[in-house]
Order: C-alpha cells, then sequence, then structure tokens
C-alpha cells in the first residue's frame, strides 16, 4: 500500500509540474517527491540547456511559492548571497550619534560608564534592522516558504561552497554579530550545475543528486507540444528525430532541449509542415551556435531529414 501511495504521489508530481509547463521524467518527479519529502536540496547536473533552471520555476509556479535565484559566477561572496550590512544608514544613524552625543554621556560621571553607554549604541548598529538580506538569508526569511535557486553553482569558486553548507543541511546559517538564523519553513532548494567544476564531496552528501540529460524522442515531443501547441504533429516528430540525428555528430555543442523549442517555433512561424533540407539549411544557426558545428552538420543534412521523414510516418 505504501508503495502504491508513493507513486501516485509521484505522479502527482508528474501531473503538477506538467500544469506548470514542464514535462518531467519519471526520475525528474521522484527525486523533487523525494526531496520535499526529505527536505533536502537537489543538486541537478547535465548540459546547459535542458531544463535545469525550468525545473526550479516549474516547482515554484505549480506550489504556488515565491522563487529566490541566486545566480553564481566566480569571486561571489556572503556580501552578494548572503547579507550585508546598510553601510549608508549606519553612517547617517552614527552621525546623529554624534550630534546627541551630549545628551547621550549626560548621565555619566566617569570614562567606563561613558563607554559602556557608547558600547550599547555600538550594538545597535549591527542589529536586524541594518542587515541588508541577499538571496539566501532571504529564503531563511520567508513566512511560507521558497524555491531557493542556486544556478550555475559550478561557476562559483570552490570556497564559496563551505558558505552553503549550514544552510543546505540545517537550513540556518550564522552571523557573528545577529547568531543563527533559521528557516521559518524550509525552502525547497535546486542547485544546478553544468559540469564546468567538481563540486566538494561535502556539498554532493547534502543534496540529493539529479543528471538529466537530453530527453528520449517521445519526451521531447511532448515538451515541444507543451511549449510550441500550434505546430503539426508531423512536423514535431520530424524535427525531434532530426535533432536526434544531429546530437549523434561530434560537435563542439549539442542542441539542447531549448534549441529544439527554439527551432519548433521558428519553423512554425515560417509556416512549414514538414521538414525539408531547403528549410533546414535556412535556420540551422537556431540550431546550432558554432559556426563549425554548422558547416559539420551541412554534409549530413538531408540523411537527416530523410530519416526523420521516415519517422514522422512511421514512428
Amino acid at each position: 500500500m505504501a508503495e502504491t501511495r508513493s507513486s501516485e504521489m509521484i505522479a502527482e508530481v508528474e501531473s503538477g509540474l506538467a500544469a506548470a509547463g514542464y514535462i518531467a521524467s519519471r526520475q525528474i518527479a521522484t527525486a523533487v517527491y523525494l526531496a520535499k519529502q526529505i527536505e533536502k536540496p537537489i543538486l541537478v547536473e547535465g548540459p546547459a540547456g535542458v531544463g535545469k533552471t525550468e525545473l526550479a520555476k516549474a516547482i515554484a509556479a505549480w506550489r504556488g511559492m515565491k522563487m529566490l535565484r541566486l545566480q553564481c559566477y566566480e569571486g561571489l561572496d556572503e556580501a552578494k548571497a548572503l547579507y550585508e550590512w546598510k553601510y549608508a544608514k549606519q553612517l547617517l544613524y552614527t552621525q546623529i550619534l554624534k550630534d546627541k552625543l551630549g545628551e547621550v554621556l549626560g548621565g555619566a560621571e566617569t570614562l567606563p560608564q561613558a563607554l559602556a553607554q557608547l558600547h550599547d549604541f555600538g550594538d545597535v548598529f549591527f542589529s536586524k534592522e541594518f542587515v541588508e538580506p541577499r538571496p539566501l538569508l532571504q529564503a531563511l526569511e520567508q513566512p511560507l516558504g521558497c524555491v531557493l535557486l542556486i544556478d550555475e553553482i559550478d561557476k562559483s569558486d570552490a570556497e564559496f561552497e563551505s558558505l552553503l553548507l549550514e544552510i543546505l543541511s540545517d537550513f540556518q546559517v550564522s552571523i557573528p554579530e545577529l547568531g543563527t538564523v533559521s528557516a521559518v519553513v524550509p525552502p525547497t532548494v535546486i542547485l544546478t550545475s553544468n559540469g564546468e567544476r567538481d563540486l566538494g564531496d561535502a556539498l554532493k552528501r547534502r543534496c540529493l543528486h539529479l543528471h538529466i540529460g537530453f530527453p528520449e524522442q517521445k519526451l521531447e515531443e511532448r515538451i515541444v507540444e507543451s511549449r510550441v501547441p500550434g505546430i503539426a504533429q508531423s512536423l514535431r516528430k520530424q524535427l525531434v528525430g532530426f535533432i536526434n540525428e544531429v546530437r549523434t555528430l561530434d560537435l563542439k555543442k549539442l542542441p539542447s532541449v531549448s534549441e529544439t523549442i527554439d527551432w519548433a517555433r521558428v519553423l512554425v512561424l515560417l509556416q512549414a509542415t514538414e521538414l525539408d533540407a531547403d528549410v533546414v539549411k535556412d535556420t540551422l544557426n537556431v540550431l546550432l551556435k558554432y559556426e563549425a558545428d554548422i558547416e559539420a552538420t551541412l554534409p549530413e543534412v538531408n540523411a537527416f531529414v530523410a530519416k526523420a521523414a521516415r519517422q514522422g510516418v512511421f514512428g
């Protein structure tokens, strides 16, 4: 019975994501279900353009939650990711204190008493009122929870990972001046990586691992149908079949799902009803991003179009 119930819940995840415009494989839906049940982040790896970032957006849309996004890059630090102090506001309050210094110290009869009173004001300047929260801290403070997308973690420095470990394991963060800030409601955390560098074991241990590769043809057809509803069924089969053939080539950048969707929209815009070699050659720059890849693909276009046409008829 428990297994049946879990299977039903995973199916609900699939349908929920589909309602948000994301056609998920069973593997993806299972990872999303498990992450919710055991409150673990998901580390989503795979080539660019296969739907890693879109997964976080779809989860937020499906669950009706706010999404916070932290875009990673080299040199990212806690001031941009976690919090920083409102220095202008601190400076303003310092000036006010300076102007009112006589009133503040009026009751102090000795130097230690004066220093003690000033120390109390110093603590005020490093209180919550003067903190500017960034995405990581904002995610912990959301009263209804949220989806936290830490995008392209592999582009950040390895040192940045250590900043994430406490947040990812306990959904809390320690700020020296304020103490420990714990999540009101644990956020749903999605980390994405394009594999530009190896991530640390400590980070991976805290996450569920999910690899999203190029989808199987039937699933990719469903994705195109969802994102480009005006496309004819036969053309949809042909273009996905053609792209699958292109992915067998040794190219610098293989076309991803995002390029599949863009190409489908272009073909609909051009009022194409089926693939032919001429329209493919005219629009190959939508599918491939490097001139060398286009030149390597052009000699194969006629054969790939013919094979895709047969798939469209018999597939």
